[in-house]
């Protein structure tokens, strides 16, 4: 590998370890802790499933398009994270670096790509696309998510643009197919 590529690569590592440090240790903080850990547990899943149903409560049967495209794209990026964790094995801040504080609960053992991230992306663009004013909800509630998982010590700040990006891609996608 040439020394230019090397250089840069090294740069960017010692970005995204600085970056991650100093966006945990904002978790010393009760309130943002505490905030960014509920973010967090919304979500696992809880959310996202909150708003599927109230999509369909809503819209009645005009909403079962975007709900199962919400699931389809959903499923698909669990298959994809799933994949991608078990072949980069990359581990997680809190196990690398003693500066970096655990403050939320992992739901696996690897850290890239940020799955909470991938589907963030995924459920509030499909969403966001059907019914555009749930974008005042979801790009903050979004932004959110992916934030905390790097104030909580669960990924470094790359492991969330690549989350994101993923699921980007994967929405992209699921709209050439549906």
């Amino acid at each position: 590998m040439p020394l230019k590529v090397r250089l840069y690569i090294n740069r960017m590592h010692q970005l995204d370890n600085s970056v991650c440090i100093a966006v945990n240790h904002t978790s010393q903080y009760r309130l943002i802790r505490n905030y960014f850990r509920l973010i967090s547990r919304l979500g696992d899943g809880l959310f996202w499933y909150i708003l599927m149903l109230g999509i369909f409560m809503v819209k009645g049967i005009d909403g079962i398009t975007a709900v199962t495209h919400m699931a389809f794209a959903g499923l698909t990026g669990t298959l994809v994270y799933k994949w991608l964790k078990g072949k980069t094995l990359r581990p997680r801040p809190y196990e690398v670096h003693q500066d970096i504080w655990l403050t939320g609960t992992p739901l696996d053992k690897f850290s890239f790509p940020s799955g909470h991230t991938l589907h963030a992306i995924i459920f509030s663009l499909v969403a966001a696309t059907y019914y555009p004013q749930l974008a005042i909800i979801l790009v903050p509630f979004t932004t959110m998510i992916g934030l905390s998982r790097v104030v909580l010590g669960l990924h470094y700040p790359s492991d969330v643009i690549a989350g994101a990006l993923l699921g980007a891609v994967i929405v992209k996608l699921s709209f050439l197919i549906v």
